[in-house]
């Protein structure tokens, strides 16, 4: 592994799916490789709706929630994706490689664009196209995506590939590192995926939930008529995504979990996976805290590590400016 990419939208406090799924693999990763650099994706945030406000807020707030959890400045480039221009210079370039019925099958593309009365923007149409922008740009030869982004990275290798064949061998193509947590749920609707934008508010369990909050939310988790606390995600989906919960915080096996559960029923289930819960994000939350009291040293951090990209970024920018004939 010669270098990591990866980023995340700034949508304020990560919750428990976003730090299973993504944060705590890297701060993994961060431990395991040389070159790794992780970007709060503010330009990406803008193919849906928001205050310039509340991103602003959204932006240190995620910011203060990734150091919290363990991200390291010192083991990996922590930074805000448009203090680099040059990802959005290199995304015009890749995207006049890329035809469009390309962009239409993506099924973000089709889901999201429901949410804006069908008609969807330019920018929710070709995003993908600048996320392959955000990793070829360093030469990432690694990405950690969660299954549903895995279809975005195989357009960033045919991107990669498509660029090779056109002006020779430049980039590498990015391979997959794929999270081993499974998919955590809505605990409202164990069919679909845990969201920030889910209008229930009992679905979604964010690190920085109070005690009582994580609590009330585990009670009110929707399972089924059968007591016995087992795991099959086909025919158990709510029982099976507190197992699956229960096993990523603590670090226990499913089958170790299944091992301690028995002889409880789902409703006393319910209280051990929250207890768990609440243990491994007390000491976040607190940090958290911490940290959004420290603006500036926030700011700071996103600044120093766009510094350190753009030393990374320029050299190979350049060289690809003179490979499409501009320079």
């Amino acid at each position: 592994v010669d270098r990591i990419f990866s980023g995340i939208q700034p949508t304020g406090t990560p919750h428990l799916g976003n730090y299973l799924g993504a944060i705590q693999n890297w701060v993994n990763l961060q431990e395991e490789c040389g070159s790794v650099l992780y970007s709060i994706m503010d330009m990406h945030s803008l193919t849906m709706p928001r205050e310039p406000a509340l991103l602003r807020q959204n932006i240190l707030d995620t910011t203060a929630a990734v150091l919290a959890c363990g991200v390291d400045p010192k083991k990996c480039l922590l930074f805000r994706q448009s203090l680099v221009p040059e990802h959005t210079e290199l995304a015009w370039i890749l995207g006049c490689l890329t035809n469009v019925p390309r962009l239409l099958r993506l099924p973000q593309w089709k889901m999201k664009r429901t949410s804006q009365n069908n008609e969807g923007t330019v920018g929710l149409l070709t995003y993908p196209v600048l996320q392959a922008a955000d990793i070829l740009l360093y030469k990432s030869t690694h990405v950690p995506v969660g299954e549903d982004q895995v279809l975005h990275l195989e357009l960033a290798q045919d991107i990669a590939q498509q660029f090779n064949k056109k002006y020779g061998e430049f980039f590498p193509v990015p391979k997959a590192i794929l999270s081993t947590t499974k998919k955590i749920k809505s605990l409202r609707d164990p069919t679909a995926k845990m969201s920030k934008s889910d209008p229930q508010k009992l679905a979604t369990v964010n690190i920085a939930d109070s005690p009582d909050e994580i609590v009330l939310k585990f009670r009110k988790a929707v399972t089924d008529f059968t007591s016995e606390v087992t795991y099959d995600p086909a025919s158990r989906p709510g029982v099976s995504n507190l197992v699956s919960i229960h096993a990523a915080v603590t670090g226990l096996s499913i089958k170790e979990v299944l091992h301690q559960a028995a002889g409880l029923d789902t409703a006393h289930y319910k209280m051990v996976v929250a207890e768990s819960v609440i243990q491994k994000f007390a000491p976040i939350r607190n940090e958290i805290k911490k940290l959004q009291e420290d603006t500036s040293h926030l700011v700071k951090v996103l600044e120093d590590g766009a510094e350190k990209a753009k030393e990374l970024a320029a050299p190979i920018y350049q060289e690809i400016r003179r490979l499409v004939g501009f320079q």
